[in-house]
């Protein structure tokens, strides 16, 4: 027990924040400012993890067109943003809602309610990884900590079954042999000490973002700064892709919605239609022959 207190009291994700030890006992104003000042440093601890978050996207973009799976798992927190990020690529990439998968220590009962002592169970992490993740797939393990049972136990069972494990963590002091790829994310100590939602969230949500948009870019999911993929599942989003035809293909709004409602909404086909004046088998063959990628195609 005094090993455990002593290992998890030097974690960095646990360190007393000497800039902000008055926080009970000064103005609300003052309060915002300094919580403010701590996430304006996030940023720029996110940076550092380039190198390594440039070799995760690369193996996830990799993956992604072969066909595999890549898999986000975590608990409390960390688990809740991998869910997050599995839930919103479909919709944004018109991706397979299979092929971004998120696992959350206690299921998905546990993103809305937290079950405390989920996240110590190794043997559960492993058994679920076992049971989704094959050869060649990615699992990105995501902690703050660096020391979550749950996590690891789900990077040992990729690296049994030849999955390409990654460990995205605010423990920058971390050893895992399981991970292929570390991205460890020196965000400091949390305004509130221990309280990892704050900045460790932060930098998780934001590497995060990094790590999948690029990924996505280098697999032709983005033409410019356009997502061309975009799945329309709702309003919003049938008026976001009629608006990125008509940019894109240098056709009216109601020549957009034309084009789309001919294609079953499919954005790049209606882009390639109305650029270069094709069929709509014409496109498609066209978008196949350049493996989705539009830059050969228009420019």
């Amino acid at each position: 027990m005094n090993d455990r207190f002593s290992r998890y009291s030097r974690l960095p994700t646990e360190r007393e924040n000497p800039r902000t030890l008055d926080l009970d006992r000064i103005p609300l104003r003052r309060v915002l400012e300094k919580l403010n000042r701590e996430d304006a440093g996030v940023p720029r601890a996110v940076a550092r993890a380039i190198p390594a978050i440039e070799k995760a996207a690369r193996e996830i973009s990799g993956t992604f067109l072969k066909g595999g799976r890549i898999v986000f798992i975590g608990a409390g927190t960390s688990g809740r943003l991998g869910v997050l990020e599995a839930a919103e690529l479909p919709p944004t990439y018109g991706v397979k809602p299979d092929t971004f998968k998120a696992l959350m220590a206690g299921g998905d009962s546990a993103v809305f309610l937290s079950k405390e002592g989920a996240e110590d169970n190794r043997e559960n992490g492993f058994r679920e990884i076992s049971r989704c993740a094959r050869k060649g797939d990615v699992v990105v393990g995501i902690a703050a900590s660096g020391v979550t049972p749950y996590v690891l136990g789900g990077l040992e069972a990729a690296k049994k079954k030849g999955a390409f494990g990654v460990l995205l963590t605010c423990n920058y002091r971390e050893k895992v042999p399981a991970a292929r790829c570390v991205i460890a994310i020196d965000a400091g100590p949390e305004p509130i000490s221990g309280s990892t939602r704050m900045k460790s969230g932060t930098a998780t949500k934001l590497a995060l973002n990094m790590l999948t948009t690029s990924a996505m870019i280098i697999s032709g999911k983005v033409y410019r700064n356009w997502m061309v993929d975009v799945r329309a599942t709702s309003q919003k989003l049938e008026l976001r892709a009629a608006r990125i035809v008509a940019r894109l293909g240098g056709v009216s709004p109601d020549e957009a919605k034309r084009l789309l409602a001919g294609t079953g909404d499919d954005v790049k086909t209606a882009i390639v239609m109305a650029r270069k004046g094709l069929s709509r088998e014409a496109a498609r063959a066209l978008i196949k022959k350049h493996k989705g990628f539009l830059r050969p195609i228009l420019g």
